[in-house]
């Protein structure tokens, strides 16, 4: 067994400690990365905090994971010591149902294995990347490329394919007018990638206060939904939306705003049922969507595609000790635009 060092909660309302957690001895096609940086995202907090459902204390979150390759087991071909790589939501799969088989491992009918919060197929409950260790099949690794800093890099195992998935999906691209509602830690990829793809990009935020930052990063427009003439002003406009937002919305509001055969797609996950009113959809064959991550072989497309357009995320590097008052500021929209730890401060 491997000993890592790492930063673990022990229930809803307990703060972060320090903490010594086992990595299993590596099998034939396991890899053993040494973590370098992890991004803190809005799901460890609700994770952590419980508001998901029972969980398994103590627990170490974190699944936007960046590293080197320090050992691989005997059979392992993908990758060798001092490879770069990145680990994200999910460390393993059945492989073997219809949409495991298709490359969308996210979507195993048995339930994937997720990073953090989960049971392996050995039996023992999986922790995430706020360690110093992390043993993963080879499967369920991707490549860095070498273009995009480790610190970077961490955010996009979550928030980069997150984002991607469903703009790649729904065919975001030029003669789309897409919009991204929320101007957070998803939001701010979501427009990056847009963007790249070619789509006139609109960002929906509650007030203006990150308008700069939107053109910068390439929105076309940019508008407050604190206004009520937005939703006015913007009736009937979007082909795709994109929600981000981690919060109970009026989507009846946002449905307004899509155009004929219009698709909104949530990435955001409240905590709390959403409702609608079904008319809104059925008006103009609008659809209402969710989408996940990506499977590896997408989460690989993504990371390649960044590097061509250099897209990276916006980042505050922060060290382990930080990490309570960290998601403090996460739910005060208190950070421009993703926080990530420096596992050399474990």
């Amino acid at each position: 067994m491997i000993t890592a060092k790492a930063r673990a909660v022990d229930g809803p309302d307990k703060p972060f400690r320090a903490a010594e957690i086992k990595r299993r001895d590596l099998d034939s096609q396991d890899i053993l990365i040494e973590i370098k940086f992890a991004g803190i995202c809005h799901s460890d907090i609700h994770t952590a905090h419980g508001e998901w459902g029972p969980v398994n204390y103590p627990l170490v979150p974190g699944h936007e994971i960046a590293g080197i390759v320090t050992a691989v087991g005997p059979y392992v071909t993908k990758y060798k010591v001092g490879d770069r790589v990145g680990v994200g939501c999910m460390v393993d799969s059945c492989g073997e149902c219809e949409n495991c088989r298709k490359g969308e491992e996210q979507y195993c009918l048995k339930g994937n294995v997720p990073t953090y919060a989960g049971v392996d197929k050995y039996g023992e409950p999986t922790q995430g990347g706020y360690s110093t260790h992390i043993v993963v099949t080879e499967d369920f690794v991707v490549r860095i490329p070498d273009s995009i800093e480790l610190d970077a890099a961490a955010p996009l195992l979550c928030a980069g394919i997150t984002t991607y998935s469903p703009l790649n999906h729904w065919g975001a691209g030029p003669g789309k007018k897409v919009a991204v509602v929320g101007m957070g830690g998803l939001g701010h990829m979501a427009v990056q990638i847009a963007h790249a793809m070619g789509a006139e990009v609109t960002v929906l935020s509650q007030t203006l206060s990150k308008k700069e930052d939107g053109l910068q990063l390439g929105a076309d427009h940019y508008y407050a939904t604190s206004d009520p003439e937005t939703f006015e002003k913007l009736a009937g406009r979007f082909d795709l939306m994109i929600n981000t937002v981690s919060a109970s919305i009026n989507m009846d509001a946002y449905f307004s705003l899509l155009t004929l055969d219009g698709t909104l797609v949530n990435v955001g996950a409240p905590g709390e049922p959403l409702s609608l009113n079904v008319m809104s959809l059925i008006g103009h064959r609008r659809s209402f969507a969710g989408s996940m991550i990506g499977g590896i072989r997408e989460t690989q497309e993504m990371l390649d595609f960044c590097a061509q357009h250099s897209i990276v995320p916006k980042i505050e590097v922060i060290s382990a000790d930080q990490i309570d008052e960290a998601y403090k500021r996460v739910l005060a929209s208190d950070v421009k635009y993703r926080f990530v730890i420096d596992i050399s401060t474990m």
